[in-house]
């Protein structure tokens, strides 16, 4: 007993002190677009080609003033098909002697041919987004100057690769991309570990290995290094270079994309008591399960995907980027509420997916293949190279391959076979594997079709966004489509940034080669467009069902909890009260609340303690933080109605009196110091002039999709007040219009009319100001961003001071918010001009500002945005207009896409539509 006592003493020690040998690397290249190494290049066709020079390492040559750039839907007669040639000399350290010595590529577009001191390291390799490596050890010197000579060439040999990378509907790019470093491991080294680490514990895994070992130690850490269970050592029959190793760990935490909970795993290589060879991975444990007709379950949950597709680009380096770049991508996305990413449409940088399985996203990871597919041969290889790359990453729950019938089925099997996992594969838009993932399905289509199939639902692009279509314009009524449907696993969006590329050949303009890459929710340079909020808004995992601040309101909310796996008592609920003034003085009093015990895809309620005086206050915003601090969403509910602003802010008596004169053509009141001349026939209001001169605000109303037929004006006094009116007629003149003028020089301003049709795109009224003469607004109301009848959400209430610009969604200067184009909720608005200024105000409810008519980008063919504006250059509106999306016309996105349906045979006016406002002339 003393003597076995003994051994296992000695084993502990002897285990605890091993040190095994790490694979070293050495980068030849530097690691990202922040870091780079300049080799000698020679470029041999376009812009600087014909001589040698030298060009950073990692990158895009186009990027950096070399050859042509190209997008995939240019003619073939137009693409490039340049070759970059590159060198650099190179030292490998002495005392790696007697070592496996890898040159390792992390991706190259398209072909290339690797030579290490003049003799060729491997065969050509074909595919640009693969990492592939070459056993140099041979062709090497230690201790001396080596030289690596690369030949890329941006036009593959092999047509299958064109098909599947090039004709494609993004940038063309060449040049060694991503980093290039040696890799050093001793001659007895771990080649492969495939890892499957489930819900339950289980832990398995598959380790090949080259040498003699006659041990494996495994060891777990999490993420403050204590182990889970113990170190446990399993021993390796002789001659077997493949080991399968099974263990049973209890309670280990989870990873989820809402608590991505991650252990390194190390593996060590064991001789005669000697570690010789150790590799470490970052795992989770997870368990993933597609239960046929019925949705996606991760850890034993049904999950709804909140998806966007990616890109790896940046404006600056094209597809080129950095973990820094993977981070910031990953933070934007999970600000949106998202809980998915496809890798569109071939596999990312390594480092996308460490902060992926970090931070907390689902990943689906695919093989190139955008329309066109790899031939067989080239298709095994490369889709063994990214397997073998990225299949230890817990975020991956898909495999992908290809997209849009870029599907070469006889690489399916692989997948399978490849995977120790056995992870789902996905065929993007088609019926697959039980999954329907179509595109762009019209709303009424898709959700029909949807509501009566039997797949699982999960379309891998569903709103095709396009300048400021799609994304939030459309995705509220899918979402809630999606919500309820059981067989629904969610979707992705496309995509998540602009891909506007630097034009080095043209003077540095961003270009999105016109139509083709403006797709995105953030700009090249991750500027927010106003879909980035409504898709935080809608996606919210923490959802509060509508509610009115009425005099009986008692502090409580009614919350749902879509979440899949966490407790709304993990979150923090923050409230605020506030007086708005338009400054920094606001007041305001704010407090916490208890979170409420909520499970997932349950509901319950919140409860705030409101202060007696919450009345007093014009708005109150409700913050929800999720578990690890991160903004949810602030919701903002306003307490004040617009006709208690309207009390306060129109002034109506005066010293002064109101005075009429009258000749044939109009109506010309005077009051304190305003003149306002009426058009005697329509009734329109003509001209306004104070003490400083005329105000340009004129021509109006002029009601949208109707008629303006007004008639038979009368004027008497009320009082003090003057009143300008029409006679409603029910054939002729059912449209109505009153002017009140009060001796303060306010003017008031009562429209009642009815729509022309049936269906209208939007209904209001108009009125003429010069879009030169305008310099800013401050308005009380929804903002900062614009809205559309299909994009209402992703607003706050509050006072808003916007300057004037120009800008046009997806397009230089991405200067956002944009300031022309619908805003929500009104109460009033100044409207600063460069010689004067005069406000609106409106004591109704739900009244819509129209600020002039954006840009009207370059359309596709098929015109679907449908981006339109009323006539006129202000409005005020009682329904505004939805906008399409690329692949589709506002309409089809569902139904808060189609048209306003008003319909009154009768023309009552009690049953017309009613605008009111009141204008202060005044100016200061």
């Amino acid at each position: 007993m003393k003597i076995r006592f003994a051994c296992f003493i000695s084993l502990m020690l002897m285990f605890g002190a091993l040190k095994a040998q790490q694979t070293e690397k050495l980068y030849l290249s530097g690691t990202g677009n922040d870091d780079t190494v300049n080799w000698d290049f020679y470029c041999t066709e376009g812009a600087n080609s014909g001589k040698w020079s030298t060009i950073p390492v990692p990158s895009n040559w186009e990027l950096q003033r070399y050859g042509k750039y190209n997008y995939g839907f240019d003619k073939e007669v137009n693409k490039g098909k340049e070759q970059g040639l590159y060198k650099y000399k190179f030292k490998v350290p002495a005392d790696w002697k007697n070592r496996k010595i890898n040159i390792v590529f992390e991706g190259s577009m398209t072909d290339t041919e690797v030579k290490i001191n003049g003799k060729l390291a491997g065969e050509i390799h074909q595919g640009s987004f693969y990492v592939f490596r070459y056993d140099i050890s041979k062709l090497i010197t230690l201790g001396e100057e080596n030289l690596l000579e690369v030949q890329v060439s941006k036009h593959s040999a092999n047509p299958s690769v064109n098909e599947a990378e090039r004709k494609a509907d993004f940038w063309i790019f060449g040049g060694i991309f991503r980093p290039v470093y040696l890799e050093s491991l001793p001659q007895t080294h771990i080649d492969r570990i495939q890892i499957d680490a489930k819900a339950d514990g289980k832990f398995n895994a598959q380790l090949t290995y080259t040498g003699d070992a006659d041990q494996l130690l495994v060891e777990l850490l999490d993420a403050n290094g204590k182990r889970l269970g113990k170190k446990i050592t399993t021993p390796i029959e002789k001659s077997n270079q493949k080991l399968a190793f099974n263990h049973q760990f209890t309670s280990p935490k989870l990873w989820s994309s809402e608590f991505p909970n991650l252990y390194k795993a190390s593996f060590t290589l064991i001789k005669n008591g000697k570690a010789i060879h150790q590799i470490s991975k970052n795992i989770g444990f997870r368990t993933i399960e597609v239960k046929e007709r019925d949705g996606v379950y991760v850890n034993g949950v049904k999950i709804k995907f909140k998806g966007v597709n990616r890109h790896s680009f940046y404006p600056t380096s094209g597809r080129t980027t950095s973990k820094k770049i993977s981070i910031a991508d990953v933070l934007l996305m999970k600000e949106m509420n998202m809980n998915a990413v496809r890798m569109s449409h071939y596999p990312p940088d390594g480092h996308f997916l460490d902060v992926c399985d970090s931070i907390g996203l689902f990943v689906m990871d695919e093989l190139a293949g955008w329309h066109g597919t790899y031939d067989t041969a080239i298709g095994i290889k490369l889709m063994k190279e990214m397997m073998l790359n990225d299949e230890n990453h817990p975020s991956i729950i898909f495999w992908a391959n290809g997209n849009e019938g870029g599907h070469n089925r006889e690489l399916d099997h692989l997948f399978s076979e490849e995977d120790i996992q056995k992870r789902p594969l996905i065929h993007p838009w088609e019926v697959f594997g039980g999954f329907e993932t179509t595109h762009y399905r019209e709303f009424n289509y898709g959700i029909g079709n949807y509501d009566h199939g039997h797949n699982i639902l999960m379309p891998t692009e569903f709103l095709h966004g396009m300048w400021d279509g799609g994304h939030g314009a459309g995705i509220e009524d899918y979402w809630n489509a999606m919500w309820n449907n059981p067989q629904s696993a969610g979707g992705f969006l496309w995509d998540f940034a602009d891909q506007a590329v630097v034009r080095t050949d043209k003077n540095g303009i961003l270009d999105t080669d016109g139509n083709h890459g403006p797709d995105g929710i953030v700009g090249p340079y991750h500027e927010k467009e106003g879909s980035f909020f409504t898709i935080k808004e809608v996606w919210s995992p923490v959802f509060i069902e509508k509610r009115e601040f009425t005099a009986g309101f008692d502090g409580s909310f009614v919350l749902e909890n879509r979440y899949a796996f966490t407790n709304l008592n993990q979150c923090t609920f923050e409230w605020k009260l506030k007086k708005l003034h338009g400054s920094a003085d606001d007041e305001f009093k704010a407090g916490k609340a208890d979170a409420p015990n909520i499970k997932p895809f349950e509901k319950g309620k919140l409860q705030i303690s409101l202060p007696s005086d919450w009345r007093n206050f014009d708005v109150f915003y409700l913050s929800a933080k999720g578990p690890e601090g991160r903004e949810i969403y602030t919701w903002t509910f306003p307490i004040k109605l617009p006709k208690e602003d309207a009390e306060k802010l129109v002034k109506k008596t005066a010293s002064s009196k109101v005075t009429l004169k009258q000749d044939a053509q109009g109506y010309h009141v005077s009051a304190n110091g305003i003149d306002y001349t009426f058009d005697r026939t329509t009734g329109l209001l003509q001209q306004v002039r104070n003490l400083r001169g005329i105000i340009p605000f004129s021509n109006g109303p002029i009601v949208q999709e109707s008629v303006n037929n007004f008639k038979n004006f009368s004027t008497k006094m009320d009082g003090d007040n003057l009143i300008i009116e029409s006679k409603f007629d029910k054939k002729e003149s059912f449209n109505a219009l009153q002017w009140t003028i009060y001796p303060s020089g306010w003017l008031k301003m009562d429209v009642k009319y009815f729509p022309s049709s049936y269906f209208a795109t939007f209904v209001g009224l108009n009125f003429s100001y010069p879009e030169t003469e305008i310099q800013s607004v401050e308005y009380k109301g929804n903002g900062p961003y614009r809205v559309w009848k299909n994009r209402m959400k992703g607003t706050q209430f509050g006072i808003w001071k916007k300057d004037y610009n120009n800008s046009a969604t997806g397009e230089p200067p991405w200067q956002y918010p944009e300031f022309k184009g619908y805003y929500s909720n009104l109460y009033w608005c100044e409207f600063i001009g460069k010689q004067q200024s005069f406000k609106v105000v409106t004591d109704q409810e739900d009244v819509f500002l129209r600020l002039f008519t954006p840009k009207k980008s370059k359309d596709t063919e098929y015109d679907n945005m449908s981006p339109t504006f009323p006539d006129g250059d202000i409005s005020f509106m009682n329904g505004i207009s939805a906008i399409g999306t690329k692949t589709q016309k506002p309409e089809t996105t569902g139904p808060m896409g189609m048209k306003h349906v008003f319909y009154d045979f009768e023309k009552e006016p009690s049953r017309a539509l009613q605008m009111t406002l009141y204008f202060d002339f005044t100016g200061r």
